[in-house]
């Protein structure tokens, strides 16, 4: 009896598990789809917390560069705004804390290469400037001696266009008689931030009278001048009334930086490190392609 159970049941070396053994192909191949597997998830795990990441990074930069744009639109009003600067009313501690946020939005510039980006085209209005910027020179040289009640300089903006600039200085008069300033300028890039400015023409135009405006007793010496250029001979009065225009070509150039670029605010800087700030008066223009520079 013994004997024949013994040869029913086969010895212990004999039997064969279901199981693979650890060193079978199939149980290699399992551990390493297991893990392809598990560095998958992981490849997988790593790229949807960067992107999660990446898109809480850009939202916070973009929220910081609209705080630093808030921050310097408020100092440039506290610093008493286009007016103060230009007649030299602002302070010290004004111009320090009006540089100082300068700076801070200079270090968030969105634009890595603003001389050929569209955006640069348009319309821009000058809310800063330094000392030795050629607009505060025009200005001064204008208006510095002049009382504001006799004479002041109200705007002054810049349109860019096809590597050309018109600046545009509107003053006025005793209050009645409107004028403008127009500077024409050539830009030529020279890297990704730097360009060569180059003024070209500059011209006077034939005033505009308010004669609502006008002071009571100025009222008559005003028509009594009125009616004398009505006697000046026509061609001589046509030349006149087109404004005066200056050669200006070859006579003053200059290097800029742009700093800072994006939709709404423009930051140059000139050869001594003196920033002008500009702010958008028109919408960005439709892209066009814009010759890139040689280096």
């Amino acid at each position: 009896m013994a004997t024949s159970i013994q040869n029913l049941v086969p010895p212990f070396f004999c039997y064969k598990s279901s199981f693979p053994s650890l060193s079978s192909p199939i149980a290699i191949f399992q551990r390493g789809r297991s893990r392809n597997a598990r560095k998958m998830l992981r490849v997988c795990r790593a790229m949807v917390e960067k992107t999660v990441q990446g898109a809480s990074s850009t939202f916070a930069k973009d929220m910081e560069r609209l705080s630093a744009k808030e921050s310097l639109l408020l100092a440039f009003k506290d610093a008493g705004g286009f007016e103060a600067l230009v007649t030299g009313r602002t302070t010290d501690v004004q111009c320090i804390d009006v540089n100082e946020r300068i700076i801070g939005l200079e270090r968030l510039n969105p634009t890595p290469r603003p001389t050929t980006c569209p955006n640069l085209e348009g319309r821009w209005n000058f809310e800063w400037f330094g000392v030795g910027s050629p607009v505060l020179v025009l200005a001064k040289f204008l208006f510095g001696r002049i009382p504001s009640t006799l004479a002041n300089l109200s705007k002054l903006d810049v349109l860019i266009k096809d590597g050309c600039g018109t600046a545009t200085a509107q003053f006025k008069l005793l209050n009645s008689i409107e004028n403008k300033f127009i500077i024409s300028t050539k830009y030529n890039v020279e890297g990704p931030l730097r360009m060569k400015e180059e003024y070209v023409e500059g011209a006077f135009e034939s005033p505009k009278v308010n004669q609502e405006a006008v002071p009571e007793q100025l009222r008559g010496a005003f028509g009594q001048a009125f009616n004398t250029v009505q006697q000046i001979p026509f061609p001589i009065r046509d030349a006149v009334s087109s404004g005066m225009k200056v050669p200006l070509g070859g006579t003053f150039q200059r290097l800029i930086l742009i700093s800072y670029l994006d939709d709404e605010i423009l930051i140059v800087r000139n050869t001594a490190g003196e920033p002008e700030v500009l702010t958008r008066l028109e919408a960005v223009p439709d892209p066009e392609k814009i010759t890139e520079y040689e280096s």
